[in-house]
């Protein structure tokens, strides 16, 4: 199959994504795959229809893209016993409702991740969208003083953090620790609120629910600017994208141009994902102070 024979039609209405129809992930020949690796780095978000892929056919087709951070891994309520979970007391419930909030990925390790790669296996009759923002355009929208305020900034970068302010965090294990990933014991990574993409040179916001505590502002102050930039940066319609999953669609986006969220959904009934996080590199993902 040529480069030529997929159909790409990009997100009416959208500043970014696509929908990506007559083609096939699991044999993806390296001339296509090299258009849909320049269509993702273009649009941010594509969007594959009907693909069904194995949990090994996930995988395989997110390390065309780089590293993994950690392969197919289940977003789920639906634990290996088959059973459904919906007290919010449980970590697992407390995990699925922090996703929530808006984000990019990983920008709580010391490497923030590229990208990744999300199949719908099991979608709840009520739905269960995932939204996507434009954080380039986010960036092009804001107002002059506000994209000088903001130009030189940067927020530490914490899963308790987040999980914390909304009240999320996991029951802690015997020695103290969390026992579940992202809930590290490296030093608090340090980002800047805006950054250059190193392959397409755009400059976009990177903020989302896990920054925080910008150095030499009050905390206060710090709370309600990253707050306001966040909700600004959703703001527009045009900048959002919500999809509607069905079983079989798989997506990847570009993690350092887009922050993503779960929506609520029904957790009485039963919802299964699978996640493959793609590594960034250390050169242009390492947080400031683990360079």
């Amino acid at each position: 199959m040529s480069a030529t024979t997929f159909e790409l039609e990009r997100l009416e209405g959208k500043t970014f994504g696509a929908v990506v129809r007559n083609i096939d992930l699991k044999n993806l020949g390296d001339v296509e795959w090299e258009a849909v690796r320049a269509a993702w780095i273009e649009y941010g978000l594509l969007v594959f229809p009907g693909q069904f892929l194995s949990i090994d056919e996930q995988n395989s087709f997110a390390e065309r893209f780089g590293d993994l951070e950690f392969p197919a891994a289940p977003i789920s309520n639906v634990t290996k016993d088959g059973a459904v979970h919906s007290d919010p007391a449980e970590d697992l419930v407390k995990s699925l409702r922090g996703n929530e909030g808006w984000h990019h990925d990983s920008t709580y390790m010391p490497v923030q991740a590229k990208g990744a790669v999300f199949t719908a296996e099991v979608v709840p009759a009520g739905g269960a969208d995932t939204g996507f923002a434009d954080m380039r355009a986010a960036y092009q929208a804001l107002d002059t003083e506000t994209r000088d305020l903001v130009q030189d900034l940067v927020a530490y970068h914490s899963l308790y953090y987040s999980q914390g302010r909304v009240g999320y965090l996991p029951r802690q294990e015997d020695d103290g620790s969390y026992g579940m990933y992202g809930y590290h014991d490296h030093e608090v990574s340090v980002r800047p609120l805006v950054r250059v993409h190193p392959e397409t040179g755009i400059s976009h916001l990177n903020i989302g629910r896990h920054a925080h505590n910008i150095p030499g502002m009050d905390p206060d102050e710090s709370e309600k600017l990253l707050d306001r930039l966040n909700e600004e940066a959703i703001a527009d319609p045009d900048r959002v994208y919500f999809h509607q999953w069905t079983e079989g669609d798989a997506i990847v986006w570009d993690n350092r141009s887009l922050m993503h969220c779960a929506t609520p959904f029904d957790m009485t009934q039963a919802r299964v994902m699978w996640h493959t996080r793609i590594a960034g590199e250390r050169e242009s993902e390492a947080a400031l102070n683990h360079a």
